[in-house]
């Protein structure tokens, strides 16, 4: 009981916790450059080309089309951003 009312009393548990909510927040760089590289003017017109893909294939009934090309196409474009601006951070 008394190690109970010292843990109440301190704050100690909440101090735990938010310590732990603090260790959370921690953001992948990596995610934050492929954010910042869809943004650029080649990803967004890789990215329309996909998405009007996407739009033609969902609007017919059967079709054998897929949008694989207009996917990789995007993903390279970002990936090749990605990588020319993650190397020069890199330490």
């Amino acid at each position: 009981m008394v190690f109970e009312e010292k843990m109440i009393t301190n704050g100690e548990p909440e101090d735990e916790e938010e310590e732990e909510e603090e260790e959370e927040d921690m953001v992948d760089p990596l995610e934050t450059m492929r954010q910042k590289c869809e943004a650029t003017e080649h990803c967004i017109h890789s990215h329309e080309r996909l998405e009007h893909c996407e739009t033609r294939v969902g609007s017919r009934s059967s079709t054998v089309e897929d949008c694989t090309e207009e996917l990789f196409d995007f993903l390279h474009a970002r990936d090749h951003c990605v990588s020319n601006k993650l190397f020069h951070s890199v330490k």
